[in-house]
């Protein structure tokens, strides 16, 4: 079940501690369980978020008032939001992570060598994973369920700003886990906001094997600097959509719209446009985006925008604005779009709409982002969008895991070696 901890929560380091300590005998006992039984949990976990609907969005309209009066931006609102679709969703989110392949004892290859000794790379949980987040209070479910069905315990620590919303999910994941017979302390929730938990969570080397941080820049910057746990974050989703000369215009307007103003708080919204000088409706692109409600900034002095974009500075083209903003850059052809991108992009997502077939697969082949797209919103940038059920976040290191990680990114893997006798000269 989702637990909360019993030790001092005045002392994150001993409450940290104890929760560690009990999260490894709950990995120990998840990592032996059937696909089946951690499945069923699931299942029972979704159903019991269904059943709590309305004391899960009574508790985020409390959030949502505190969080108005604090004067939380729109887009952090936006992603604190909960309604009864977006509940919904999450409880199917938790369902659909249920179906999925289960990742624990797969075989990733196998060889033999000469002397008959059979080596395979099989797939086995990390263990005891930190989850550090902000505003969105559905990762509270998404990660317990990615946490669990990959085999691993999960501590999680949210937001002050969603703390009644996160409560209210981790008792109706408790409810279901519990009816399933999982381990109480698989999940446990901190029962702290106070900001030196995380401190704690960081400096918890042996307790906890990966930390994710998912939230805004100051956050992932903190644990990054701070961490004597292993990582696995990406620290801006600046993203760019590239307008080849050889677009569609009309395939361009619908994509560059909805990959900025769809949802413009979330990590997979575009802050840059990228138009190629060729392109032959530039003007249109920018105007769409403000008929959409969207600011868009740019260089006065380009003479096809020039006159209708608000003039921008050094720092937009490094900005991820997560709000109604975007800034414009006539380029010349893929290769100055490329030259863009590697200048200023964060290694997140990045699209090109272009009809040339070859243009295209040049920009996929070089472009180095975790996700690339081509003739696609970078709204797609989503781990239910790319049939991974729920989704831990979008990583953007090169190392373990990169772009939506789910349940095999939650995975590690050990060598079993099965032998007749063998040893070695």
């Amino acid at each position: 079940m989702v637990t909360n901890a019993m030790a001092d929560a005045d002392n994150p380091t001993e409450l940290i501690a104890d929760m560690g300590r009990r999260a490894r005998i709950a990995a120990a006992a998840l990592a032996r369980l059937p696909t089946l039984r951690k499945a069923a949990g699931l299942q029972a976990a979704a159903a019991a978020l269904r059943e709590a609907a309305p004391a899960i969005l009574a508790a985020n309209a409390r959030d949502m008032a505190a969080g108005a009066a604090r004067g939380l931006s729109g887009a952090l609102l936006d992603r604190l939001r909960l309604d009864a679709a977006r509940v919904a969703a999450t409880a199917d989110g938790v369902a659909a992570v249920a179906a999925l392949a289960d990742p624990v004892g797969m075989t990733i290859d196998r060889s033999g060598r000469p002397n008959g000794l059979q080596l395979s790379r099989v797939r086995v949980p990390i263990g005891v994973i930190g989850i550090i987040y902000e505003s969105r209070p559905n990762v509270t479910a998404d990660a317990a369920a990615l946490c669990v069905m990959a085999g691993n315990a999960a501590i999680l620590r949210g937001g002050s700003e969603a703390a009644h919303s996160n409560r209210a999910i981790a008792a109706a994941l408790a409810a279901g886990f519990a009816a399933a017979g999982l381990p109480g302390d698989a999940v446990q929730l901190v029962p702290t906001t106070d900001r030196a938990a995380v401190g704690a969570m960081l400096a918890a080397e042996g307790a906890i094997d990966l930390v994710v941080p998912r939230g805004g820049k100051s956050l992932v910057a903190r644990v990054q600097a701070e961490a004597r746990v292993p990582v696995l974050a990406h620290l801006d989703g600046i993203n760019h959509v590239y307008v080849d000369a050889s677009a569609d215009p009309a395939m361009a307007r619908a994509i560059v719209v909805n990959a900025k103003m769809r949802r413009t708080g979330i990590c997979g919204a575009m802050e840059t446009l990228l138009i190629d000088r060729a392109f032959a409706a530039p003007v249109d692109l920018v105007e769409a985006l403000q008929e959409a409600g969207c600011e868009v900034r740019g260089d006065p002095l380009e003479a096809s925008i020039g006159e209708i974009v608000i003039p921008a500075d050094a720092a937009d083209w490094d900005t991820e604005y997560l709000d109604a903003i975007a800034s414009v850059a006539l380029v010349d052809g893929v290769e100055g779009a490329m030259a863009h991108i590697a200048r200023h992009g964060s290694h997140h997502t990045d699209a090109i709409v272009a009809e040339d077939a070859a243009v295209a697969e040049r920009f996929l082949a070089e472009v180095d982002s975790a996700i690339v797209l081509w003739n696609a919103s970078t709204q797609f940038a989503d781990g239910g969008e790319f049939g991974l059920g729920a989704e831990i976040g979008i990583a953007t290191g090169r190392l373990h895991a990169r772009g939506p990680v789910a349940l095999e990114g939650l995975t590690t893997y050990k060598w079993v070696g099965r032998g007749s006798g063998q040893v070695r000269s």
